[in-house]
């Protein structure tokens, strides 16, 4: 990577620290692009070669932090997903999201409250930094890992993470309507069977 394109990431990365730090102190509402660039010590002109606005800079936030949370999971659970069922290896990535989102509030606050399927499927075909994991190609191949086949995988996905989403946001902010951990096994088993509905049985295919 040349000098120029270190100054272009650089740069691009500062903007976006810059606009988390606001959007999870200020509010997202409250925050300008004069305050984003200023603070991150660019001029406002330099803010619209990386983002088109306000919420441009906010979707690849949130696609951003979504890639963090997934990647920190698989690199702290590492060869131990080898070793369990399709039905686990979900359900042991979640619960690793939930707990790094319990240890940081602001961060479920702001995800929680902008992430929305047409941002997630961005972050899954086109990850906002090199640095990001492809959710796609990991996605893809754990299904194409899968002891048998998935109906509507996407669909399966988009249930999931809806799911994940509203309750731990409830359950860990406000414990409604119960604590995390009382939750925890209601929500799993729930997993657990919308992957089996989504199960293509051969005999019948």
């Amino acid at each position: 990577m040349g000098k120029v394109d270190v100054n272009k990431q650089q740069k691009e990365t500062s903007l976006l620290k810059t606009a988390f730090e606001f959007f999870t102190t200020k509010g997202f509402s409250k925050t300008s692009i004069s305050d984003i660039a200023g603070k991150a010590g660019v001029a406002k002109g330099t803010f619209y070669l990386y983002f088109k606005d306000k919420y441009d800079i906010r979707n690849k936030l949130v696609a951003h932090k979504s890639s963090q949370l997934f990647m920190n999971a698989m690199n702290e659970l590492g060869p131990e997903l080898k070793k369990v069922s399709f039905e686990d290896k979900m359900i042991r990535i979640v619960d690793n999201i939930i707990n790094q989102l319990n240890e940081n509030q602001s961060l479920l606050t702001f995800i929680s409250k902008n992430l929305s399927w047409g941002v997630f499927k961005s972050a899954l075909t086109s990850p906002a930094s090199d640095d990001d994991v492809d959710f796609n190609q990991v996605y893809d191949l754990m299904i194409a890992e899968a002891p048998y086949k998935l109906k509507d995988p996407e669909i399966m996905l988009f249930m999931i993470i809806e799911l994940v989403s509203s309750t731990c946001y409830s359950a860990i902010l406000y414990k409604d309507p119960c604590s995390l951990s009382k939750l925890k096994p209601y929500l799993y088993s729930t997993i657990k069977l919308m992957i089996a509905q989504h199960k293509i049985n051969e005999t019948n295919a």
